[in-house]
């Protein structure tokens, strides 16, 4: 019998219909988890796997350090500073915590209620899921995934922050995602920000620092101090009120901290500062390493440089292209912004990028000007030139400035209110060069390769190849006395006229006059012609250019007479490298940038040593300083006679006044200046190498050696009284005038 026979029929049926019910209902729930399944297989298919993580490194700045330490220039695709979880302060670490993810220390990757609550507010507004992720959902997006907002994205968002949770700890997430993070202005990383924006380690934020760097995350071009301050420092309160609301500070904390204003103290681009030598080493890293590892490797290199120094020839070489450009008066001519389309109120200009400095040169924007005065702008500067600032010019200050002029100023002060004290200068294209080299160890000191690294990358201390003038004479003296003359001997300074291809020449003096019988210590010091090419004549020029080429001098130098007067083209870096092997008692130290290279882990990639080099005698080399020194004391260079230390060195002077040089040495660092234009046109009458290189060469070396110990050159070996004549009436090829 059936078991359903004694049953009423109305119950029978009930049980069908349950039964049916039931397995409908099973079947759906089958279907949502196949389906469920089917679209996180879809969804996670190719997703990284995040245990690689553990071996994650981001892309790092490889950094340039002085000789002290100091940066002195990185290169970067994102500029990041990787930090560990403790160089993060509390008050950073819980102000991005209470305004980003407030349950980041107790979700598990992602924060269902947060993403119930913002979905349910995106489908009323009609947009797309956003604003629930959490740090570990931001970190994956910002490590794996597009920062498009679909869904498809939010599902493997979701699914890599549950993976990153399961293999990670708090710690080493937040510290991946707080070295990771876009913060503006190029700047990676809260290490990076903070040393960007306020010139100081993280470890060292205040509240409202902290507070405002925990703000930019969420939109870094909408919030950046830089461009919106008051929407940052907006910004900035939410992050403290949400702070109070967590307990994490007081109510009077939080009302101190928001009252405070915001106060940006910006670092300096450490490129700015020696950029032509920053370029050589870069160079030079990416031909060995290759542009890769130098620009995302995070590599250390420590270079030879001194920062002080650096900013003593930075100073030198532009105080004295100011005070060239003054002595030949104002030229005008300059560019106007207005006239050529652009909008005055929202111009910039290259210069602006950095931050200024009262004693640094940069060019400003004339924003009105009128007959008694004109106002300047430079970056969040003004500045206001009266009739009294424009003296020098000799002219009406309505005649030479009006406004969308862009002039060339120094700034003489700044003001914390944005107000600045400037002088009017002007920049005509005339160029300076500057190099410094420690005669111990062959490192460079300080490197100036032009005026102005933002208008011409151009490094006109390795790069130029620029006619040497008398500085080139010390070369013929050293084949002189290397080959057993004495300074003492004299030499006939008397018209003579050399026989060449083209008929008779008659060289002269620079001063067109003859001193007669001379000694070779005089003639040097007084950069006397004649002398000079009776000598080189005597010993043979080859013999002089080979001589040259023993100092390390590598430019190929034409074997004709007029050499001798420096008609031959040398670069700064070969002409100062050489001088130092006077101070070094006859041993050259080849000249270099970099000490040592790390990689990312602090494992030595190159260590570079000094490479010396015998190149003269020591008793050459005492006597050839001694009358080097003697071109300071009497001779063309005698302005340097009142340094407070001993130096040595020579001036030179081209042809039409083209090239001035100045090239010198105390017992410890040799330096070289050289001042032209580009286009090899003359400076000007009488802008010789004695009125034009030396006082920059003066005054960088003034500052350079302050408070240190410059030491005494070596006393030359004691020679003969008698002296004996080196004269000689053989005649050679046609000279060129040389100072």
């Amino acid at each position: 019998m059936s078991l359903y026979e004694n049953l009423p029929p109305v119950e029978i049926g009930g049980r069908r219909i349950v039964g049916r019910v039931l397995f409908g209902l099973l079947v759906l729930v089958a279907a949502l988890v196949g389906a469920t399944a089917g679209m996180l297989l879809v969804y996670t298919t190719d997703l990284p796997q995040v245990d690689a993580l553990e071996a994650y490194r981001p892309s790092s700045i490889t950094e340039l350090y002085d000789d002290h330490g100091r940066v002195i220039g990185s290169f970067a695709l994102q500029r990041r500073v990787v930090a560990s979880y403790d160089d993060f302060p509390p008050v950073l670490r819980d102000s991005l915590v209470s305004i980003e993810d407030k349950d980041f220390y107790r979700h598990s990757g992602i924060n269902f209620w947060r993403i119930v609550g913002a979905a349910y507010r995106d489908i009323e507004s009609g947009g797309k899921v956003q604003g629930a992720s959490t740090l570990t959902m931001q970190l994956a997006r910002n490590l794996f995934l597009s920062p498009d907002r679909s869904f498809h994205r939010k599902v493997q968002e979701a699914m890599l922050a549950i993976q990153i949770e399961r293999h990670f700890t708090k710690p080493q997430i937040f510290t991946l995602y707080a070295n990771q993070i876009f913060l503006g202005h190029g700047v990676y990383g809260f290490e990076a920000a903070s040393e960007f924006y306020f010139s100081k380690p993280a470890k060292k934020l205040t509240l409202e620092e902290a507070a405002l760097l925990a703000g930019v995350p969420k939109g870094p071009a909408v919030y950046s101090p830089i461009n919106h301050p008051d929407r940052a420092q907006k910004r900035r309160n939410l992050v403290i009120n949400a702070l109070l609301e967590d307990g994490k500070i007081t109510a009077a904390q939080a009302a101190d901290a928001r009252s405070a204003p915001v106060v940006l103290r910006l670092a300096h681009d450490p490129n700015s500062l020696a950029p032509h030598f920053v370029e050589e080493i870069r160079r030079y890293l990416e031909g060995k390493y290759g542009a890769d590892q130098v620009h995302e490797g995070g590599l250390k290199v420590y270079t030879s440089l001194d920062v002080d120094v650096q900013k003593a020839a930075n100073q030198a070489v532009l105080d004295g292209l100011a005070a060239y450009e003054r002595r030949h008066g104002w030229k005008g001519r300059l560019e106007n912004v207005v006239s050529e389309g652009a909008v005055l109120e929202k111009y910039s200009h290259a210069d602006w990028d950095d931050e200024p400095e009262a004693g640094g040169y940069v060019h400003a924007v004339v924003t009105s000007a009128g007959t008694g005065i004109a106002t300047l702008k430079f970056g969040r500067y003004t500045a206001a030139l009266g009739q009294p600032d424009v003296a020098w010019t000799q002219q009406k200050l309505v005649d030479i400035l009006k406004s969308g002029d862009i002039c060339y100023v120094k700034i003489l002060s700044l003001g914390g209110n944005g107000a600045a004290r400037v002088s009017l200068e002007q920049d005509t294209g005339a160029q300076g060069a500057l190099l410094a080299i420690d005669n111990a160890t062959g490192g460079i000191k300080a490197m100036v390769g032009g005026r102005d690294f933002n208008e011409s990358k151009f490094d006109r201390v390795t790069q130029a190849m620029r006619q040497v003038g008398s500085s080139f004479k010390p070369y013929v003296y050293t084949t002189v006395i290397d080959g057993g003359a004495s300074p003492d001997d004299t030499i006939l300074d008397e018209p003579i006229s050399f026989e060449t291809s083209s008929g008779p020449y008659s060289p002269h003096n620079y001063d067109d006059k003859f001193e007669g019988i001379i000694t070779l210590r005089r003639a040097l010091a007084q950069s006397r012609n004649i002398p000079a090419l009776k000598l080189a004549n005597k010993v043979g020029i080859k013999s002089v250019i080979e001589y040259a080429a023993r100092f390390g001098i590598t430019s190929k130098i034409p074997p004709y007479l007029p050499v001798a007067l420096g008609a031959a083209e040398i670069t700064l870096l070969e002409q100062t490298s050489a001088y130092s092997v006077f101070p070094n008692d006859g041993v050259r130290v080849a000249p270099r940038y970099i000490t040592r290279v790390t990689d990312y882990e602090g494992r030595v990639l190159e260590e570079d040593f000094p490479e010396v080099k015998d190149v003269i005698s020591e008793r050459t080399a005492r006597i050839m300083t001694s009358m080097l020194r003697e071109v300071v004391l009497h001779g063309t260079g005698i302005a340097a006679s009142k340094m407070p230390f001993p130096v040595a060195g020579k001036t030179g002077t081209t042809n039409d006044f083209t090239d001035a040089w100045f090239v010198g040495f105390s017992p410890t660092m040799s330096c070289g200046v050289w001042v032209g234009y580009d286009e090899k046109k003359s400076l000007g009458a009488k802008e010789t190498g004695a009125h034009a290189a030396l006082p920059i060469w003066m005054n960088f070396m003034a500052a350079a050696m302050a408070g240190k110990d410059a030491g005494e050159f070596q006393p030359p070996p004691i020679v003969a009284h008698a002296s004996q004549k080196v004269d000689t009436p053989d005649t050679a090829p046609a000279a060129e005038e040389g100072h």
